[in-house]
């Protein structure tokens, strides 16, 4: 895949102790790869860039413990607070049933053959990814991107076909 879109890969929610390691919420499939080692990563905040190497990096309660090697202390650290990190779009020719957030969203959604909504958002979560859909009637639902309810995404078309259990869309869930 050839392109210019940079995806948001993570965002530093905090500091973590007094030697200069951030919490990073991640927001990428990939944080063993996004975040590894001697991986250059590039941030904005507020207008601001920064480009941090990776030095340390490690699982700690549904987030990563990432320390770089340009940030010395917990003052540095926190002077990170809500950088987002940006990168290109991995090459993996081999994950055929992957998607990105942004070619999720805006996709028409399908359910017995009739054009219900669009995707508006997707959120990722610890029990897993959730597309919220604006019903064309009016509201939001929240639909969990599993195959048993989401068998079918159609990029080409702009359509995902969704066969949600009965009352998933009776919910106004946002």
């Amino acid at each position: 895949m050839t392109s210019d879109v940079e995806l948001l890969i993570g965002r530093v929610i905090k500091a973590h102790g007094i030697r200069g390691e951030v919490a990073v919420e991640p927001t990428t499939d990939e944080p063993d790869i996004r975040f590894a080692v001697g991986q250059v990563l590039h941030g904005t905040q507020s207008g601001k860039e920064h480009t941090l190497t990776v030095a340390k990096s490690r699982p700690h309660q549904g987030r990563l413990l990432v320390t770089f090697e340009e940030i010395a202390d917990r003052t540095a650290a926190e002077s990170l607070r809500g950088t987002q990190f940006f990168a290109p779009p991995l090459d993996d020719d081999d994950d055929e049933e992957g998607f990105y957030d942004h070619e999720l969203e805006g996709l028409r959604v399908i359910h017995d053959g009739e054009d219900i909504g669009a995707v508006d958002s997707v959120s990722h979560g610890p029990a897993g990814t959730l597309l919220s859909v604006a019903l064309t009637r009016g509201g939001d639902a929240l639909v969990p991107f599993v195959h048993a309810i989401v068998p079918e995404v159609d990029l080409e078309s702009g359509t995902l076909t969704i066969t949600p259990p009965e009352g998933l869309l009776d919910l106004d869930s946002i």
